[in-house]
């Protein structure tokens, strides 16, 4: 039986290995960060001076960072961590692009790929105007790739593709997919004309999925699953490592550097008292239950989870998993704002081992983000701790049995 994680990831890191190889020393200084582990930062030693506490405190502190980096992730313009298109050449661009597609399915890749491109069509949109003190802010080559450890090497790997509206977080555990999220992408404009008539939303069928499902719901039904008549700024959940409860401010959403967004220490949700505990995520999920829908709804609802968990390859996707009746009951649909087309909304899908959230409120509705979760499983963080522990008792049971 075909082993589609292994081989996922065998593809992974060939097209990782290849553009590594493609890289000069100062590139892959920029391009390379550390292997991924658990959480916790490293030992300090036990030197006695007291220079040397200083010196391994400081080593841990910087060490605990570098491994901070792989968990601290961006949406917005800013610098993501690691080379960019522009510090490439085009055959380097070219084997980047081949790591990206390694890790999404054929309509993942070509989704992502429009996504980019339509920071060209925001700066049109804009009037080629916006300026964040670099020589281009609405800029497709600001998109950055860096490689977490040695690919196809035996221990944990990884790798993450980010920049505007796009932000991809791949783990390979033992030789194995082990996670793909979180996942982000946006699309700004949402909607955009082309020629003849026709319109591009790359995002479009997420949106309309869900509010097809929101209006079929009968009045007490619905009423349970709008939490909010007006819809917040952004996901709740925004760019946090970990999903919890915790208030995102705006200026959290960009590295620190030489652009400070407005109103930096406003929530980025925009809500306050009320309406954000209204709409805060909590452990048990608000809004409505698979297990309330009727047979129409629920295919509904499974072509919506489709449309996010189909970003990755076949194999890979945990959509089958809601082939079991019961996952899909569990899968509880919240909303805010109007469900009328054209105006401000939200919603988000939440269930065991899931979080899917949607936004498109800016811009008059034509600013759309939509993001990808697993709580207990973003960047691997519980694989790598049971990595850890039995790589750990194992060489302990070695060191055991080499000592009678």
């Amino acid at each position: 039986m075909a082993d589609t994680a292994r081989d996922v990831a065998d593809r992974m890191a060939e097209a990782a290995l290849a553009w590594l190889d493609s890289l000069d020393a100062a590139q892959r200084e920029v391009a390379v960060g550390p292997p991924p582990r658990a959480g916790g930062a490293a030992g300090t030693g036990t030197a006695t001076d007291a220079h040397a506490h200083a010196d391994a405190d400081a080593d841990a502190d910087a060490d605990a960072d570098a491994h901070a980096d792989r968990t601290r992730w961006f949406y917005t313009p800013t610098d993501h961590g690691g080379l960019t298109f522009h510090q490439q050449r085009p055959a380097q661009h070219r084997s980047a692009m081949r790591l990206v597609a390694s890790g999404l399915s054929d309509a993942g890749y070509v989704t992502v790929a429009t996504v980019l491109g339509l920071e060209n069509v925001l700066d049109h949109v804009e009037g080629f105007s916006v300026n964040w003190g670099r020589e281009r802010t609405r800029d497709p080559g600001m998109y950055y790739l860096r490689v977490f450890g040695e690919p196809g090497g035996p221990g944990p790997w990884g790798w993450r593709f980010g920049g505007h509206h796009v932000s991809l977080n791949n783990l390979v555990v033992d030789g194995r997919v082990a996670a793909t999220t979180p996942c982000f992408l946006g699309a700004d404009p949402a909607a955009s004309p082309l020629l003849g008539g026709s319109t591009l939303r790359p995002l479009g069928t997420a949106e309309d999925t869900a509010r097809e499902l929101v209006r079929s719901l009968p009045p007490e039904a619905a009423a349970r699953a709008v939490l909010l008549p007006r819809a917040p700024n952004d996901v709740v959940a925004g760019n946090s490592t970990r999903v919890g409860g915790r208030v995102i401010r705006r200026g959290e959403l960009w590295r620190p550097g030489t652009h400070i967004p407005d109103r930096a220490e406003q929530p980025s949700t925009g809500l306050e008292g009320a309406d954000r505990r209204a709409l805060a995520l909590t452990p048990t999920p608000k809004g409505v239950p698979g297990a309330e829908l009727d047979a129409g709804q629920r295919a509904l609802l499974r072509a919506l989870l489709a449309g996010y968990l189909d970003r990755v390859p076949d194999g890979v996707s945990p959509l089958a998993r809601y082939d079991d009746p019961a996952a899909l009951d569990a899968v509880h649909l919240a909303w805010a704002g109007s469900t009328a087309p054209g105006e401000p909304h939200y919603y988000r899908l939440q269930g065991p081992r899931l979080l899917i959230e949607w936004t498109n409120v800016h811009r008059g509705a034509n600013h759309a983000h939509a993001v990808w979760r697993d709580p207990e499983t973003d960047f691997g963080g519980d694989v790598l701790a049971a990595h850890h522990d039995a790589h750990h008792a194992a060489h302990h049971a070695a060191h055991h049995a080499n000592g009678m």
